[in-house]
């Protein structure tokens, strides 16, 4: 305690400890002046102290009333303040150590800068590999696009011979009369069967991937799907000794018709592989407002336990692989699409018990009439003789295969690789042509173009035909705004019979 002159009068022995003051410093009367002077020059305050610091501390002393935090650097120590006046104008003051205190305090400050840090560094090193993440999604997506374009492009190289290859045995088994002849051409027809499967089965799963397949949706009767499978599948079951059911439904579905009937002809072409004997049986339960089509087999069967892995490209059960031919490339396009499509994917099935595979789709009311599609044995019974055709494609041997098979038909064939040779071949035979084949990719130009400009100079709206390896949905939206049928190569010979046959009944019915 100090008196209003700032002398000592009253003090305890913890004052005297905490500052380590010596003895003769502490006694009645000594001037608080005298206390700091000496604890300066003891160097308690700490080095480097400014000539004025007695009075500064001092002033502090008297005038501070909140509590003051007072450092004895050499001691170690922390001391809090706390100055109050008393009535006749002297002060009262305690001192705390608060060293341990301090020290936690500091403590908890470094710990949270050093937990600042961190989480700064390491939201640093996420940042990082959150770009280097989108880097390599970047570079992923590109090399899928990459991969997509070279399949595409490497495709349409292979496709090109396949097709002319597929042509010229099809010509061959239709013109070979001896039995052995005309079981090898069917024999190098099946080989190029399998080429053209595999090569579908990558580019389907290479678009799909790439998100290049979009869905088109429209409502369509589910009869309508199973009429067009029955015809497709038929001579596969006829070759195999098996019984293949589609049980009619009355209902109609929305969806996307070329992607689900893909699906569809991926497991019912598998059903039909791994079905040595017995029955293939397809048909429909709706499930308030959804349709399930489901697809039944007396197959191999699959274990429960490779039910999962069957999805997954290039995956084949050693039983299967026995049975039939193939990579193992269906199932695994068969759910792709189920994703695009939002289906849902159920398996039934047991060792030697056979399969049954579902897809669902949303019911949706019918519109219109329903499609009739007449059968392909039908159209291929039907006569083609007179018909004058105008086959467009910048590969000899494509158009000389065409040749070759449609004359064989009965037709009158004009060949052309672009519009002018077109139109000379059109001045030579002194005959307009009654339908155009045009391949899509031309050295100048495209079918499409070609087949416009004939039509304009002609002066008539000729039945067209376009043949090309390019799938996407952007290549057949360009045909149908031209009115221009389509056809995939490998071109099949029974589907563009079954086009020419329909297009000479459309003039046949136009000449009436």
């Amino acid at each position: 305690m100090f008196d209003s002159n700032l002398r000592l009068v009253c003090w305890n022995h913890a004052f005297q400890d905490l500052f380590e003051l010596p003895s003769e410093m502490i006694r009645f009367g000594v001037g608080l002046d005298d206390i700091v002077g000496s604890n300066s020059r003891r160097g308690i305050y700490g080095d480097g102290l400014t000539p004025d610091f007695i009075a500064t501390r001092i002033e502090s002393f008297v005038h501070h009333t909140e509590p003051v935090r007072l450092r004895l650097a050499p001691l170690n120590k922390v001391l809090e303040i706390r100055s109050n006046h008393l009535p006749d104008g002297g002060i009262v003051t305690t001192y705390t150590d608060i060293t341990e205190a301090v020290e936690a305090e500091q403590a908890l400050a470094e710990a949270n800068e050093t937990l600042e840090q961190r989480v700064l560094e390491r939201t640093n090193e996420l940042v990082r590999v959150n770009v280097e993440l989108a880097r390599a999604k970047g570079d992923a997506e590109e090399a899928n696009v990459s991969k997509t374009r070279f399949l595409a492009a490497a495709s349409h190289d292979i496709l090109q011979p396949l097709n002319a290859a597929r042509l010229y045995a099809t010509a061959l088994v239709e013109r070979t009369e001896d039995n052995l002849h005309a079981q090898l051409a069917q024999n190098v027809g099946a080989s190029l069967d399998a080429v053209e499967e595999i090569l579908t089965a990558l580019l389907d799963i290479s678009r799909l991937d790439a998100g290049k397949l979009k869905p088109e949706w429209s409502v369509f009767a589910v009869d309508e799907l199973f009429r067009q499978l029955a015809v497709e599948f038929a001579p596969a079951v006829r070759d195999r000794g098996l019984e293949l059911t589609f049980v009619p439904s009355g209902l109609a579905i929305r969806s996307d018709r070329p992607l689900l009937r893909r699906a569809l002809q991926n497991l019912i072409s598998n059903a039909i592989k791994y079905t040595p004997k017995g029955r293939v049986l397809v048909g429909c339960r709706r499930k308030k407002d959804r349709l399930r089509i489901e697809v039944h087999d007396t197959g191999i069967g699959i274990p429960p336990s490779k039910q999962r892995i069957i999805f997954k490209e290039f995956q084949r059960l050693d039983q299967g692989a026995r049975e039939a031919r193939g990579l193992g490339l269906g199932l695994s396009i068969v759910e792709r699409i189920s994703r695009v499509l939002d289906l849902r994917i159920r398996i039934e099935s047991a060792a030697g018990k056979g399969s049954s595979f579902s897809l669902d789709a949303p019911v949706a009311k019918a519109s219109g009439h329903p499609v009739v599609t007449p059968e392909r044995s039908a159209l291929a019974l039907a006569p083609l003789s007179g018909i004058c055709v105008l086959a467009i494609d910048n590969e000899p041997s494509i158009l000389d295969g065409l040749r070759v098979l449609v004359t064989g038909w009965g037709c009158h064939v004009l060949t052309a690789a672009n519009y002018a040779e077109a139109r000379a071949a059109i001045r030579k035979e002194r005959r307009t042509p009654d339908i155009i084949l045009a391949d899509f990719h031309l050295d100048s130009g495209t079918g499409i173009e070609v087949t416009r400009k004939l039509r304009s100079s002609l002066g008539r709206e000729i039945p067209a035909i376009l043949i090309t390896a390019d799938r996407t949905p952007e290549v057949r939206d360009l045909a149908t705004f031209a009115s221009m049928q389509v056809l995939n190569k490998p071109l099949k010979p029974a589907a563009l019979r079954a086009m020419l046959v329909q297009t000479r009944a459309t003039l046949e019915i136009a000449a009436e």
